[in-house]
């Protein structure tokens, strides 16, 4: 009897030696918990601070001057789209400016950034800004603009499209591979790189070239107010600098964001001195981690060690879109 009565006092012991230790396990994670959450929120904090996020959100509560990058190929970008639709419909800006540098892309990428760019002229006196250059689709969407400055050494123009395609035929015949096709159609899935182009082919490629070709030269004709012979003269493919573009009418004025911003103030009546604030699309994966500080801030909590030129250009190949679709309008340099 004495013994159970130990053994039950015993026991006891223990379950309140088990209590007291899940309670304190309790604690220890109860306090982890807060701390991670409190570390989360710290970095967050401090990725948004050099990212300058909060400052960038108040500054846009008031009235400013958007300033939008298009910048590499042209695609169809639908988050710029969306971009210049919510400025299109923000009270708070009186004027826009992009700062175009692009060798152009896609015809439809160039349409539809065309036409997002003409939807928000009609609400806001918009601007360019060239760059490097802003040739075939990339010169597309400047014209949208209702003024085009350039530096004298900008690259404008090649207005125009072309269609390229390989034709890997006789490198197959000298390998020994030969490719049999079954199709409903001679045109059926033409120009193919596993055959030479038919005189067909050639000629239904050349129908779409010609189509897009003339809508290219009438948009140019129509937004710098030129007799259409003028455009189609131009129109050749060739690039010009930006001091032959403002000989030829190809842009409005040389020199760069100080100019811009003057004929939005003397031309189109926007407050003096406002602030020029870049809006950036917002793309999936983006937000603070599109700006190259705060990507250099998490390469240093990872162990890694980036020049602000190497964040810059880690940050500009994560956000970078490269694929093209359709018929293609762009400046290309042969090697």
């Amino acid at each position: 009897m004495l013994f159970e009565i130990l053994k039950g006092v015993y026991s006891m012991s223990l379950d309140i030696d088990a209590i007291i230790d899940r309670r304190n396990l309790r604690r220890k994670v109860s306090f982890w918990r807060i701390a991670t959450i409190l570390v989360m929120v710290a970095l967050l904090t401090s990725l948004a601070f050099l990212s300058g996020l909060g400052d960038q959100y108040s500054k846009r509560n008031s009235s400013h001057i958007a300033q939008v990058e298009i910048e590499g190929f042209i695609s169809n970008d639908q988050p710029l789209i969306d971009l210049l639709g919510e400025l299109e419909e923000n009270d708070n800006i009186e004027g826009v400016i992009l700062k175009i540098s692009s060798p152009g892309g896609s015809t439809v990428g160039g349409e539809a950034i065309y036409e997002a760019t003409r939807s928000l002229a009609e609400k806001k006196p918009v601007v360019t800004t060239v760059g490097t250059l802003a040739a075939s689709a990339g010169y597309m969407i400047a014209s949208a603009s209702d003024h085009i400055v350039a530096r004298r050494s900008s690259i404008v123009g090649s207005i125009g499209v072309l269609f390229q395609y390989a034709d890997a035929s006789r490198l197959l015949d000298k390998i020994g591979v030969k490719i049999d096709t079954v199709k409903s159609s001679p045109l059926k899935a033409e120009p193919s790189p596993f055959q030479p182009t038919s005189e067909e082919a050639i000629a239904m490629i050349d129908r779409l070239i010609q189509d897009s070709y003339v809508w290219f030269v009438d948009i140019v004709a129509e937004r710098r107010n030129m007799e259409k012979f003028k455009a189609k003269s131009l129109a050749d493919g060739s690039i010009f600098t930006g001091n032959q573009g403002m000989a030829n009418g190809l842009i409005d004025a040389i020199g760069g964001e100080d100019v811009a911003v003057k004929w939005l103030t003397d031309e189109r009546d926007v407050t003096e001195n406002l602030e020029i604030i870049e809006w950036k699309p917002k793309r999936p994966g983006s937000g603070v981690f599109q700006n190259p500080a705060a990507v250099r801030f998490i390469a240093r909590i990872l162990g890694i060690n980036l020049s602000g030129t190497e964040a810059s250009e880690l940050e500009k190949f994560l956000r970078e879109r490269l694929l093209l679709d359709g018929l293609v309008s762009i400046w290309q340099v042969s090697k």
